[in-house]
């Protein structure tokens, strides 16, 4: 019970910087480069971040499913340094495209019985909001 509570703290104060920043995107000029810059950046570490699950999901196990784990914990982090390098409107749906998609690899290792109970339902919570960040940064893009 410990570790769940840490671990929904951690997940819910790490949305602070999403909400911030991507309020920060319909800002003044100045501010909103720099928000569009921090939230974009965040968001790619925190996708990789996300991945690295994977990676200790495949380390704790020894069967078929170890190599998708692997694949799913790498492809976010390229994913998210892409997101990076491209026009920062298609970043924006890369960087949420990849977090739904990274949503179904962890739902794909709930149903395994991989991860506890209670990580699938925080999954989607948190998911939900960074998607909506990243979309309402996104629409700042092509507003302004």
């Amino acid at each position: 019970m410990q570790l769940e509570r840490i671990a929904k703290t951690l997940g819910y104060t790490g949305l602070i910087p999403f909400i911030v920043f991507s309020a920060g995107t319909w800002m003044t000029l100045p501010l909103m480069e720099s928000a569009h810059t921090a939230l974009m950046t965040y968001a790619a570490i925190i996708l990789s971040f996300m991945g690295a699950i994977h990676w200790g999901l495949a380390m704790s196990q020894n069967s078929s499913h170890a190599n998708f784990q692997l694949a799913a914990s790498v492809v976010p982090a390229l994913l998210g340094w892409l997101a990076l390098l491209i026009p920062m409107l298609y970043g924006y749906g890369l960087l949420a495209l990849s977090f739904v998609v990274l949503y179904f690899a962890d739902k794909l290792a709930g149903d395994q019985g991989l991860v506890p109970s209670w990580y699938l339902p925080m999954r989607v919570k948190l998911t939900t909001v960074v998607v909506l960040c990243l979309v309402i940064a996104a629409l700042s893009v092509y507003v302004f």
